[in-house]
């Protein structure tokens, strides 16, 4: 039902109630949560924590991840943000038609249980994963938005059923948010209500870096300078044979790597200036980028990479540091990156970028723009057009009666 304030831009995404499907909330802050944070100032947000978008299997890795799902199951509803509520769902991770209709039943009362809990009523229903395409739409939703930030289909492992389920979600919202051009020109097919709303950054956190408050970590202090860093996730879209030969283009620097590892580290293997420091909080970045020289994104070339918007890059850039990426469409649009276009190139720019080395006010002023209250801003107005849009079909279809 059109509401007269779905059309004043100063109540939209303001005293609403958000159930969202996203990753688990104890994971590295992705654009996600800082979204979800922005919109709980305003609105009550149930968060569901990820059903995953592959089927598991007999790994270490695996395993742990099922039990951490029991754990989070075992510890209910919490309210972990003010306004936030994250939920642990029990849920099949299968996507055959038979684990999809489980998946609906109980899945969904799960969701409707916590929401009776909460009070909710009328609820924006927002999806950042297909996986959720089962129950979102059939939880009493005034507006369902599903936010698209990766080509699912083109991660490894990926079962087909992912497809099917992220086009069929995609149909049937009312509005598509994606975070790059390329993901906008695959998920036309399906919403011709679609919007590029591109990440922002924590520019507050990262410039910390440029503070002589912030010391170096001291776990780089005293690594052989220059410092060639990246943090993330280390998995396979991570181009380590690249890394490997920067460390053996610059034999007297520290190559340092921050991250969970999820990925052969075959490339690496024998390397005695790569530094794998494993995992760290997001709130010691900072204190990391402050002893980096040069910030890496070295992404392989694939579908994944073509349609991804590192978050990684704007939080290098917003600690002023000279960022060297492949060739990633979303990175080459910000302008501010020197790009590597085959691995010689790279190599080269890596050089190049040394002798303007470590964080930088230019270049980290140039984020400032580029802050996540600034694409909620962004997604606010998104979503007033989707209501004038809903109003103007409404008007359409009764002057055809």
């Amino acid at each position: 039902m059109i509401k007269p304030w779905h059309f004043d831009p100063e109540r939209i995404l303001r005293g609403r109630d958000i159930v969202c499907f996203s990753n688990d909330w104890d994971g590295d802050p992705l654009s996600k949560t800082h979204i979800m944070k922005i919109l709980a100032r305003d609105n009550r947000v149930l968060w569901v924590n990820s059903l995953g978008n592959r089927r598991p299997d007999l790994s270490a890795r695996d395993l742990e991840r099922i039990g951490k799902k029991i754990a989070d199951i075992a510890r209910g509803l919490r309210e972990e943000w003010p306004n936030l509520h994250v939920l642990g769902p029990i849920a099949l991770p299968a996507f055959g038609t038979m684990a999809r209709t489980v998946n609906r039943i109980v899945f969904r009362q799960q969701v409707l249980m916590a929401m009776r809990k909460l009070g909710f009523r009328e609820p924006i229903s927002w999806s950042f994963l297909p996986s959720s395409a089962p129950v979102s739409g059939a939880l009493g939703e005034e507006l369902l938005v599903y936010h698209c930030v990766d080509e699912f289909t083109a991660f490894s492992g990926t079962p087909e059923e992912i497809g099917e389920m992220e086009a069929n979600l995609a149909r049937r919202a009312d509005v598509v948010i994606v975070s790059a051009e390329r993901l906008k020109v695959a998920k036309e097919k399906y919403n011709s209500n679609i919007h590029v709303v591109r990440h922002g950054v924590d520019h507050a956190h990262f410039s910390k870096a440029l503070s002589p408050e912030t010391p170096v970590h001291p776990d780089i202090a005293d690594l052989p300078k220059p410092v060639i860093g990246f943090f993330g996730l280390i998995a396979d879209w991570v181009d380590l044979a690249l890394v490997r030969r920067v460390a053996d283009a610059f034999p007297t620097a520290s190559v340092v790597l921050i991250g969970k590892v999820q990925t052969s580290l075959a490339p690496l293997a024998g390397a005695p200036n790569v530094y794998l420091l494993g995992s760290r909080p997001y709130e010691e970045l900072p204190s990391f980028c402050k002893g980096f020289d040069v910030a890496l994104m070295p992404f392989v070339d694939n579908e994944l990479a073509r349609s991804s918007n590192p978050l990684k890059v704007r939080e290098y850039l917003a600690a002023g540091l000279p960022v060297v990426s492949t060739p990633v469409p979303e990175v080459e649009a910000l302008g501010l990156c020197r790009i590597g276009r085959s691995p010689a190139d790279f190599v080269e720019q890596v050089r190049a970028a040394l002798r303007d080395p470590g964080p930088s006010k230019a270049r980290s002023d140039a984020m400032l723009g580029e802050s996540w209250e600034a694409k909620v801003e962004e997604i606010r107005r998104a979503i007033l057009h989707t209501y004038r849009r809903r109003m103007l079909g409404q008007a359409a279809a009764r002057s055809m009666q």
